[in-house]
């Protein structure tokens, strides 16, 4: 059995194949119907729990339910509807300048590739990835929300604090056609699992692989 030392493929390989096996459920959590309701969730989601931007959803996407709704509604009342998910300031502007471009500059579509969508407010490389990979099935990255970023460091898959040189690193590592997967599972594997504050290292099923296990 593939310890930390093994040779990086073959290691890789292991934890994706045990991951799977683990977390067969493993998906994105954020209830969407659509990659408009992706993005606008995937926004709110920064510094929230995605139970909580679920609870909040339903009703923001019944009260706006499009691009060009969002983008010409008063923005005093989007930040009402996203209140909970903190910091709705900020969110509520990103969320409007972004649709006002989905709505008069895309006919209403959320742009497919990584320069387009990097290029609408408040939409950095996390969320373009999520939008891609989980709306359009395109591998243009790996996502590094918290969860991949403390996982990534504690497996040894990456020295960096950077989210974006970790996301180099992951890249390197983990086959192109894992790529969208892998951050699911690590996702999932950081909430039941590898915890921030008490990871379960002896229940965990990558614990011989773990250089930092307990």
């Amino acid at each position: 059995m593939p310890e930390p030392s093994a040779p990086p493929q073959e290691r890789i390989h292991q934890i994706i194949r045990r991951l799977r096996s683990a977390h067969p459920d493993a998906c994105c959590a954020l209830n969407h119907r659509n990659p408009f309701e992706l993005l606008v969730a995937t926004i709110l989601s920064a510094q929230c729990t995605d139970e909580r931007v679920n609870q909040v959803t339903p009703e923001l996407f019944k009260k706006f339910p499009d691009a060009r709704a969002f983008a010409e509604a008063d923005r005093t009342d989007i930040e009402q509807a996203i209140r909970s998910t903190g910091f709705y300031r900020n969110k509520a502007r990103h969320i409007q300048e972004a649709a006002t471009v989905i709505a008069y500059d895309y006919d209403g579509q959320v742009p497919d590739t990584m320069e387009e969508l990097t290029r609408l407010p408040g939409v950095a490389r996390k969320t373009a990835n999520v939008v891609l990979g989980v709306a359009y099935h395109k591998a243009e990255g790996i996502v590094v929300d918290t969860h991949v970023k403390r996982l990534a460091q504690r497996l040894g898959l990456t020295s960096h604090k950077d989210p974006n040189k970790i996301e180099q690193d992951l890249m390197a590592l983990v086959p192109r056609e894992d790529w969208i997967d892998f951050a699911h599972l690590l996702i999932f594997h950081g909430r039941r699992v590898c915890t921030s504050r008490k990871p379960d290292c002896p229940g965990c099923i990558l614990n011989d692989l773990c250089p930092s296990a307990e």
